[in-house]
């Protein structure tokens, strides 16, 4: 997740890449083993940064750098609270670069700036911190303040959630005063009371924690497995995925729930330490929800854990019955659980629909076909990844659930059937599942139930469905949509145009070139000359990609 830039290769070449964002430019640079990111910003004088790490590699590249004068004083040591986010990716299946900000729902942006500070940001979930650290705010109280890598319990339903109970004052406040000493490096006394203690220690960690205060750069063992100190003096003692300590007892938040923790939960919990962001500012969750509000899920890539962790399986079933977190790359694996072979980690619990008959009753699609794989239904591909795909939605559920059709677009078996009216879909699953769907509730989402589910849900949903419905409405081929998916690259949020680029180079071909992020009106020129050379005509433009950005809004991905 986070790899030190003098130990590793780098999937940029930094030979010269340059992004124009506006007036501004960022321009990857290499000089013998040092790499670079010279930042020239209206034209002024550039501002050069050393790159010190590089966060990811799966999907794109995010780089970490502390400013210097020129090349010949990038060797000097620096203070690393200087680390500083650079303002570029790099996508790695499309060899490109993009703003850094870009890759989740913020707002369009005046000008390719670096920032914000790594360590206050992005640290917690991209290494390995200790997990006293996370737990400094749930043990403080509904009240305390917000940072980066806490645990992901507030943002879960009392149902999901846990209480991690404090049994031993003085204990908690000895271990709570020395981790701030470490961090800070003045002496903290555990005089104080525990509630102000925390509230102190959660300002010290926000403000003091750096790089040199990590257990291991990167996603070691403890990321995951506590008590790993105790395991390596002493085999035997097997490392814990609950934390465990001696002023601490978990337990569950919801008093009809049984007290014991199971290792499923515990392993959910683990994941959901990171896994669990809704990102930035932007409202909207699914199903009809609004952002730290119940029961909605997030609808960008890393909400994973704490969307599984709202569903219908989360008690049963662990995130690594699907995922091997020791893989180095399981795509394969992963593509074949979308296929009927993978349902054998569904009939595990769900025995009773095993057999062929079964489950073609169950789903009413061929068992041995694509709607015959559990997930295409029950984990449906309609969150927005980190590389203008789809990936699928963690919260495992029916798509005939009314929370679901009443509440969001598109419905979710238009994914696949995207050929289909609203009334279509919805008198197919009234018929065949028995169920009921409120005819007003779904005017209001769609207009007339004649209405064609996608190209409805481009044309009046939020900005996260419209993405989908971008990538779906691309992936069928429609080339006459094309002046449609050009309207979305005025759309007042970037990753939205980033899907509405993919879908319209995807129906015009070749020779189709955009501009995203020189500005609006060179956008519109370049996609009035794809239109105009496919002989497609121009769509009502919309810009609204200008001042939209707010102050409080913040940059991190």
């Amino acid at each position: 997740m986070t790899r030190m830039i003098e130990t590793t290769d780098t999937f940029a070449p930094f030979k010269g890449e340059t992004l124009h964002f506006k007036n501004d430019t960022a321009t990857l640079e290499r000089k013998g083993p040092l790499r670079y990111v010279r930042l020239v910003k209206n034209g002024s004088q550039p501002r050069l940064f050393r790159v010190t790490r590089v966060i990811g590699g799966h999907y794109r590249e995010d780089f970490v750098g502390v400013p210097v004068a020129n090349e010949e004083a990038a060797t000097a040591a620096f203070d690393r609270d200087d680390e500083i986010v650079l303002p570029v990716s790099y996508l790695i299946e499309q060899a490109r670069l993009r703003y850094k900000g870009y890759s989740v729902m913020v707002h369009e942006r005046s000008e390719l700036e670096a920032g914000p500070v790594w360590n206050r940001t992005c640290l917690f979930c991209h290494n390995t911190v200790p997990y006293l650290d996370s737990l400094l705010g749930a043990l403080a109280g509904a009240h305390a303040p917000h940072y980066q890598g806490e645990v992901v319990d507030p943002l879960l339903s009392e149902h999901r959630a846990w209480q991690y109970v404090t049994t031993d004052a003085p204990s908690l406040t000895r271990a709570v005063a020395a981790e701030a000493t470490r961090i800070s490096g003045a002496r903290v006394a555990a005089s104080e009371p525990p509630d102000r203690l925390l509230r102190r220690t959660i300002d010290t960690t926000r403000d003091h924690f750096t790089g040199a205060d990590l257990l291991e750069v990167g996603i070691g063992c403890e990321s995951c497995h506590g008590g790993c100190r105790e395991h390596v003096h002493d085999a035997t003692v097997l490392p814990s995925f609950e934390p465990v300590a001696p002023f601490l007892t978990v337990r569950n938040a919801d008093p009809r729930a049984a007290t014991r923790i199971t290792r499923v939960e515990s392993i959910n919990h683990a994941c959901a330490r990171c896994h669990q962001v809704l990102f930035s500012r932007y409202p909207f969750t699914w199903e009809g929800g609004k952002r730290y509000a119940m029961p909605g899920g997030s609808s960008t890539n890393s909400g994973e854990g704490r969307d599984y962790l709202l569903g219908a399986c989360s008690g049963e079933m662990s995130c690594t019955a699907c995922h091997d977190p020791h893989a180095k790359d399981e795509r394969a694996h992963l593509a074949e659980l979308a296929t009927p072979a993978g349902n054998r980690v569904c009939l595990g619990c769900h025995r009773d629909l095993g057999s062929p008959e079964a489950l073609r009753t169950h789903a009413h699609h061929d068992p041995t076909g694509a709607g015959g794989a559990c997930i295409a239904c029950h984990m449906p591909k309609k969150n927005m990844g980190l590389d203008t795909r789809l990936t699928r939605y963690h919260r495992i559920g029916s798509p005939t659930d009314p929370l679901r059709v009443l509440n969001d677009r598109p419905i979710e078996c238009a994914l696949c059937h995207a050929d289909k009216s609203v009334g279509e879909l919805v008198s197919s699953m009234q018929r065949l599942w028995h169920k009921a769907y409120d005819a007003d509730a779904l005017r209001s989402l769609y207009g007339d139930s004649s209405a064609n589910v996608m190209q409805a849900t481009l044309a009046r949903g939020k900005p996260h469905e419209r993405a989908v419905a971008l990538t779906v409405l691309r992936d069928s081929g429609a080339r006459d949509l094309a002046p449609f998916f050009a309207r979305e690259l005025a759309n007042e949020y970037p990753l939205v145009r980033e899907y509405a680029r993919t879908a319209l180079l995807r129906a015009l071909g070749p020779g189709c070139e955009l501009s995203m992020y020189e500005g609006p009106d060179r956008l519109r020129t370049d996609v009035e000359r794809c239109l105009r050379d496919s002989r497609l005509p121009m769509p009502t433009w919309s810009p609204t990609v200008n001042g939209t950005h707010s102050a409080d809004e913040p940059i991190e991905d």
